[in-house]
This record gives C-alpha cells, sequence and structure tokens, in this order.
C-alpha cells in the first residue's frame, strides 16, 4: 500500500518519524513535503498529499502540522478525500470503520510520535464496515459540488 504523506514546519520532525515507521513496515510512501524545518504554509502541503490519495496514486494518506486541524481543512478541500482529525487510536479506528476515512490528520505539538504511530497503524490495518455507514458516506460525497 502507497501512503501520501505531507505536513509543515511544525509537523516536520513527526513527519519524518512516521515516514520511517511506516518503511519499517513495508509501506510505500509518497513524501509530499515539506523538507525542512523552515516556515512554510501548510495548504500546500495538505493539499499535495490529498490530491495524491484523490487521484489514487496514494491509497491513504497523513497529514501533519502542529495542531492537525487546519492541514486537515486544507485536505479536506480536495474532492474524494474525507480527511479525520485524530489524536488517539479509538478515533483512528471508528473513522476507518464508520466514515470511511481516506486520510488522517494528526498536530504534532499535541501528540506524541508513540502515539502517532499506534494511531497510524490502527487508521492503515482497520476496514470500513459498509452497510449503514456506506450510506452516510455516500451523502457525504454527494455534498462535493
Amino acid at each position: 500500500m502507497k501512503i501520501a504523506i505531507g505536513c509543515d514546519h511544525g509537523g516536520y520532525d513527526l513527519k519524518e518519524d512516521i515516514v520511517r515507521f511506516l518503511k519499517e513496515k513495508g509501506y510505500e510512501v509518497k513524501d509530499c513535503g515539506t523538507y525542512s524545518k523552515e516556515s512554510c504554509d501548510y495548504p500546500v502541503f495538505g493539499e499535495a498529499a490529498a490530491r495524491a490519495v484523490a487521484s489514487g496514486e496514494c491509497a491513504r494518506g497523513i497529514v501533519i502540522c502542529t495542531t492537525g486541524i487546519g492541514i486537515s481543512i486544507a485536505a479536506n478541500k480536495v474532492k474524494g478525500v474525507r480527511c479525520a482529525h485524530v489524536g488517539d487510536p479509538l478515533t483512528a479506528e471508528m473513522t476507518r470503520r464508520h466514515n470511511d476515512a481516506n486520510m488522517i490528520a494528526m498536530g504534532a505539538g499535541i501528540i506524541g510520535k508513540n502515539m502517532a504511530e499506534r494511531c497510524v497503524e490502527v487508521f492503515l490495518n482497520t476496514e470500513f464496515e459498509g452497510g449503514r455507514h456506506g450510506r452516510r458516506v455516500a451523502q457525504l460525497d454527494a455534498i462535493e459540488p
């Protein structure tokens, strides 16, 4: 499975940790930047990762900024993306089970490395339940222009 990952300067260190973690687990990673701690704009990198997921180039995506909020908003502007802000394994699990999220956002200033790795692991290994949740996801998708 190929995973897109993007961050701003506030998420850079955690992004680097997650890239290593993913590669150790055997995932292919598309690093959409940023590539340093130099101040930058999170929408650029949230959009880049989201477009890689929306196009089908990557199966799932992860975006990181200081809080996870701004970059999740940026990712969700891309048609076909359902990016959920997560901070614990339960939210990472439930967003897959019930929302069929194809991306998660995390806040590097909020979540630690170990918790982030566990969220990523749960997110990547949880299947969508379908059923009544499929109907609701279809309704979400219908909201897009």
